[in-house]
C-alpha cells in the first residue's frame, strides 16, 4: 500500500539579496537600514538570504553601486538562487533597467518605495486605502515603462521586416495614456471619498469632543495603546504597517469629558513621497488633530532617529506646530537603567506599556492636563429651550459654576475654544 505524503501548500518565500549604500552625512547606519529593509522584506513575504553593502560619495549614476558590487550581486543571485534584488533606496528608471540587464531574468530587481507600496497594498482594507495605495503605485510605475519596452525598440534598430511601424514607442505610448488615464480616474474617485471624510471631518469639529491622533514609527505600538485606553479590538501585530486605515475610537477622560482617538498609518525613514501625497487626505486626522500623541518604541535602538522621521513626516503634511505629547510605549522591554535615561533625557515624556498597562493612568491625566490647558473661561446664561447646550458644555468641559435663574441656567465654566465660540451669543453682559 502507498504511504500518502503531505504536499505543503504554504507560500515558499522569495529569497532576497538586499543592498545598500552608506554615504557621508546619512542619518542612520548602512546595516540599521538595512535591518529595517530586512523586516520590511518579511512583512511582504520575502526571506532575506544576502546583504550587499558599499561607502560611495554618490550613487553611481548608471547602477546605482560600482561595477564590482554589481558583478558581487549577480554571482550572490547565482549561488543563492535569489529570486529578487532589494535596493534600500530609489532607484532611477535608468538604473533599475541597468540592473536587471546585468542580473538577468527571471530575477526582479526592485527598491526600497516598490516594497512599501507592495506591502501597502497587502494591508489596505478599505476602498480610500486602495484608492490611494493604487494612486501612489500607478505614479511609481509610469516614468518606467520605457524600460518594460526596451526589447521592441531593440527589433526596430535591426531594420527590415517590422521596423518601420514603431511598434516599441507607439506601445509604449498607448501604455502611458493608459496609465494616465487611469490616475487621473483614481484622482476622480478619490475626490469624492475625501469629499465625505471632509463631511466626516467638520461633524468632528463642530463635536465637544477633545480630538487626539496617534502618530508615530510604524509598529511602535499605537494600535495596542488605542486598544488599550478604548478596549476596541483595532488588529495590533508585530510586524511593519500592519495597520493603514484610519480607526476612530471614543473615549471618556475623568470628570466625564469626551474625547476621541484616532489611529492612522505609521511613519518610517525614507517613506516614499507618492504615498505621503497619496494619504494626505488619511493624514488630515493628524493635522486637525486637538492633540497629537507622537508613539515611540522605547526598547527600540533607533529611537531617537525614528522620532527625528516622525517629525519630518508631521513637517511635510503640516502638522508641524501642532500640540504634541511623546509617548514612549514598551517600557516593559526595557532594564531599569534604560527607563532612567529615558527619563533624564525626554523629562516631558510619559513612559507607558500598552500590553502590560503600566502607567496607562499617567497618561491619561497627562492628556487631561493637556485638554484642560487649552480652555477657556466663559461665563453664560442659557435660555432653557436651549438646554442641549448645557448638556454640551458639561461634556465638553469642566463647570465651575452652575444656578438657575428665571429664564435661563447660568453656567461658569472651562470649555474648548471652538465651543467658546459657538457660545458667544450667550455671554453674560
Amino acid at each position: 500500500m502507498a504511504r500518502f505524503t503531505p504536499v505543503s501548500t504554504s507560500p515558499v518565500p522569495e529569497r532576497a539579496v538586499l543592498v545598500g549604500i552608506e554615504q557621508r552625512g546619512s542619518s542612520w547606519p548602512v546595516d540599521r537600514s538595512l535591518d529595517e529593509l530586512e523586516r520590511l522584506a518579511d512583512t511582504a513575504g520575502a526571506e532575506c538570504v544576502a546583504r550587499v553593502t558599499q561607502r560611495l560619495e554618490r550613487p553611481n549614476p548608471r547602477t546605482f553601486i560600482g561595477s564590482g558590487k554589481v558583478a558581487e550581486v549577480c554571482g550572490l543571485v547565482s549561488r543563492l538562487d535569489a529570486d529578487v534584488v532589494i535596493f534600500d533606496d530609489d532607484l532611477s528608471p535608468s538604473q533599475q533597467a541597468n540592473l536587471e540587464k546585468a542580473v538577468g531574468e527571471p530575477v526582479k530587481i526592485i527598491d526600497r518605495t516598490a516594497l512599501i507600496l507592495d506591502i501597502f497594498w497587502l494591508h489596505a482594507q478599505t476602498r480610500e486605502g486602495r484608492l490611494q495605495v493604487q494612486l501612489a503605485q500607478l505614479q511609481y510605475l509610469l516614468p518606467r515603462l520605457r524600460g518594460m519596452w526596451s526589447h521592441l525598440a531593440k527589433e526596430q534598430m535591426r531594420g527590415g521586416i517590422g521596423s518601420r511601424f514603431g511598434q516599441g514607442e507607439s506601445q509604449l505610448e498607448v501604455d502611458r495614456r493608459m496609465v494616465r488615464n487611469r490616475i487621473a480616474a483614481v484622482r476622480r474617485e478619490l475626490a469624492v471619498v475625501e469629499r465625505r471624510r471632509s463631511v466626516q471631518s467638520k461633524e468632528r469639529i463642530a463635536s465637544p469632543a477633545f480630538r487626539v491622533a496617534l502618530a508615530g514609527y510604524t509598529n511602535a505600538g499605537k494600535s495596542s495603546l488605542l486598544n488599550r485606553l478604548t478596549g476596541s479590538t483595532v488588529l495590533a501585530q508585530d510586524k511593519l504597517f500592519a495597520t493603514l486605515d484610519p480607526t476612530t475610537r471614543a473615549y471618556r477622560l475623568p470628570g466625564g469629558r469626551s474625547m476621541t482617538i484616532t489611529d492612522t498609518v505609521g511613519f518610517i525613514q525614507k517613506l516614499p513621497h507618492g504615498l505621503v501625497d497619496a494619504f494626505k487626505s488619511t493624514l488630515s486626522e493628524v493635522r486637525e488633530a486637538d492633540l497629537i500623541l507622537m508613539v515611540a518604541d522605547a526598547s527600540d535602538d533607533n529611537l531617537s532617529r525614528q522620532l527625528d522621521a516622525v517629525h519630518r513626516v508631521l513637517e511635510e503634511i503640516g502638522a508641524g506646530e501642532s500640540r504634541s505629547l511623546v509617548v514612549f510605549n514598551k517600557i516593559d522591554l526595557i532594564d531599569a537603567e534604560t527607563l532612567l535615561d529615558l527619563r533624564r533625557i525626554y523629562p516631558d515624556a510619559v513612559l507607558v506599556s500598552a500590553r502590560t498597562g503600566e502607567h496607562i493612568d499617567d497618561l491619561v491625566e497627562r492628556v487631561a492636563l493637556e485638554a484642560a490647558a487649552l480652555d477657556k473661561l466663559i461665563d453664560v446664561h442659557i435660555p432653557y429651550a436651549n438646554g442641549s447646550l448645557v448638556q454640551l458644555i458639561r461634556q465638553s468641559g469642566h463647570v465651575l459654576e452652575e444656578s438657575f435663574e428665571e429664564t435661563s441656567t447660568h453656567l461658569v465654566a472651562k470649555v474648548p475654544p471652538r465651543i467658546a465660540g459657538y457660545l458667544s451669543a450667550y455671554y453674560s453682559s
